[in-house]
């Protein structure tokens, strides 16, 4: 039979009901969209609510960028290297004193007393998707596949801190789906809450955030009762918790629709043109913006994949040239103004890294390859110590020199801002004691 709730059609077996419901009756049930999701789990919601710090309103932005950017073009420039390494950029000062970064980097050259940058973090693992795997949940995957294996550091948040304020998704991806940003064994109902739209778009919004417009309040509380009576059908709940707290999304999802905030938050045209502007008018710039707005309304931690094209293996120079430097510095600098403008410099951690550097040697297609021997980190905000560059490397970039930082210590110190203790034990599907994170502490420098 078909079931419509909230406007969406949902087919149910007749066997569902002659037999009890089972577990792919209750998918199926699950699988209204909202925003683009699933409501078993893709709305990051409270699932937890109880557990939430609500008390801590702190909250992080992470510029993921996908491919791995080209650290030694951009924080870590070696003028003194042969050519080959060296490439076609020069160093520029920043208003710190004896800090210099990228001269494609002029904006946050401008503000590096707002900005840090460790350019002595490293890992071993060459692969985009193990890189990626460790540098956003902090365990080294050896295996490369393609969803997680390990929680994501915003599903982990979403789990432990929940949202700042109740109405709205603790976790949120920006614009799509960011790879390896899932919940892993703490399961579906810790994935990110995604708009899947691009917010530079004109007439860009969420999909489905609001009810249709045939359905009725009256309809509305029908189906509220309808989901109350499935409510009372047995569930099979699966080791990765997909049906676990079905009632709670479905309630997340009634509340999101039903009231106001995250429309709101999620509706970017209601800023100023000079500030979208300031921005940058392309999917990067506008997804800072809008990840700008949530946080401000109550959402915990926003990732946003945009603006891609970071893996140069040929034309790095120009294809860094051309769109990715001046796009990233752009929005960098923009958001971090923009979140000191509105006092919120302390509250908000805005990280900026992909899943590994660029050869030091330039190929013989103009391009860097993969090289995790060494990249940078950026930083802004959080409470954290700004205004330092963090770490030495050799004279080409290939692997620190002092301070070597690992993924644990990037992202215990992204988990110290928000309050949540990075050694806390989860358990596996298999039951085993799984640590947020495997090693590291917060970097000393940053939170000392």
């Amino acid at each position: 039979m078909n079931v419509d709730i909230l406007g969406f059609p949902i087919r149910i077996p007749k066997s569902a009901f002659r037999n009890g419901m089972n577990r792919r009756a209750m998918l199926k049930v699950g699988a209204l969209g909202l925003g683009g999701l699933t409501l078993p789990g893709l709305l990051a919601a409270r699932a937890k609510a109880g557990q939430s710090s609500l008390s801590n309103k702190k909250s992080v932005i992470l510029i993921w960028q996908a491919g791995g950017p080209s650290h030694i073009d951009m924080y870590d420039l070696k003028p003194n290297a042969p050519a080959e390494i060296r490439g076609e950029f020069k160093p520029i000062n920043t208003n710190v004193n004896g800090i210099q970064i990228g001269e494609l980097l002029p904006q946050q050259a401008k503000i590096f007393d707002k900005l840090s940058v460790v350019r002595s973090a490293f890992h071993t693992n060459a692969g985009h998707g193990m890189g990626s795997q460790w540098m956003q949940t902090g365990y080294h995957a050896t295996i490369e596949v393609n969803d997680n294996i390990y929680p994501s550091t915003g599903s982990v948040v979403a789990n432990l801190k929940g949202a700042n304020d109740p109405g709205l998704p603790a976790y949120v991806n920006l614009p799509r789906k960011v790879p390896f940003g899932n919940a892993a064994y703490l399961g579906a109902s810790f994935n990110p809450f995604t708009p899947d739209a691009d917010p530079n778009q004109p007439g860009f919004q969420v999909r489905n955030l609001k009810m249709p417009g045939r359905v009725s309040a009256e309809r509305l509380e029908n189906r509220k009762k309808l989901v109350a009576d499935i409510d009372t059908l047995r569930r099979d709940v699966d080791a990765k918790g997909d049906i676990s707290g079905l009632d709670t999304f479905y309630r997340d999802a009634m509340e999101m629709v039903t009231n106001t905030k995250a429309q709101q938050a999620f509706d970017v045209n209601k800023e100023a043109v000079k500030l979208r502007d300031r921005y940058g008018r392309n999917d990067l710039g506008q997804s800072c913006l809008l990840a700008r707005r949530l946080v401000e309304a109550g959402v915990t931690f926003v990732s946003i994949q945009a603006g891609g094209g970071w893996d140069t293996h040929s034309n790095n120079f120009t294809e860094l040239k051309k769109k990715l430097l001046p796009q990233f510095d752009t929005c960098v600098s923009a958001l971090v103004q923009d979140l000191c403008d509105r006092g919120l410099q302390d509250d908000v951690l805005v990280m900026a890294m992909g899943e590994f550097g660029r050869t030091p040697k330039i190929n013989k297609d103009a391009g860097r390859d993969h090289w995790p021997g060494a990249m940078s980190v950026l930083y802004a905000g959080g409470g954290l110590k700004m205004g330092q560059a963090i770490g030495t490397t050799d004279s080409s970039a290939s692997y620190p020199t002092s301070k070597p930082y690992t993924p644990g210590c990037v992202l215990s110190t992204m988990y110290h801002v928000l309050g949540v203790d990075h050694k806390h034990v989860f358990y596996d599907d298999g039951k085993r004691p799984m640590p947020v994170l495997a090693e590291g502490e917060p970097i000393r420098e940053l939170v000392g």
